[in-house]
């Protein structure tokens, strides 16, 4: 049996940490923590988060003591960092992803409020740009995407025929077109 330095066996000193003896685990605690905390710090690289998983450890180890069946601590102890080190790792990864994840919503409502501001700047501009139309264009550009009639219905209401009110449309249409290219060539 391996004696500790306090004279008791690694079997005793599990045994009367069992017990709930302080010392027991004190001498414990001092006969590995260094290893720990090096296990630790190799994977963690840095010193607060390294004493932080190997008190975990301890703490762990304190709070089950009654529980525990260990036969070999210091590879029971070390096994018990290293699966904290990656539970810290896994949590760390998984808060800078979210944290990359609201970053990129923000600025995906950003955009989309940018893009919200330029479609109505631009719409606002179509609709100027539409009432500099003749009449009769303007009036059918109006029926057409305002109020949603169809060409028939519009050559109809306005004693025209089908082929006009196209015309029409598409001369509209044309126009509104290069005063929007010119908009947003501007804007970008």
């Amino acid at each position: 049996m391996l004696k500790t330095r306090s004279n008791h066996t690694i079997a005793e000193l599990m045994s009367l940490l069992q017990q709930g003896d302080e010392a027991a685990f004190t001498e414990l605690y001092d006969r590995y923590w260094q290893k720990l905390y090096v296990i630790a710090f190799n994977r963690l690289q840095d010193k607060t988060a390294a004493e932080d998983a190997v008190h975990d450890v301890f703490a762990g180890l304190w709070a089950n003591r009654e529980q525990v069946q260990i036969e070999n601590p210091e590879h029971y102890l070390a096994v018990a960092v290293k699966y904290t080190v990656l539970n810290r790792i896994k949590k760390q990864i998984r808060e800078r992803e979210k944290l990359a994840g609201l970053a990129s919503q923000a600025s995906s409502v950003q955009h989309s409020a940018d893009n919200t501001l330029d479609y109505k700047l631009v719409l606002e501009r179509v609709w100027q740009e539409a009432g500099k139309l003749p009449e009769r264009c303007r009036l059918i550009f109006y029926y057409s995407r305002e109020a949603g009639l169809p060409v028939k219905e519009i050559a109809r209401r306005l004693h025209l025929s089908p082929k006009t009110v196209e015309n029409q449309l598409g001369r509209a249409l044309r126009q509104l077109k290069t005063a929007a290219r010119s908009l947003l060539q501007s804007l970008f």
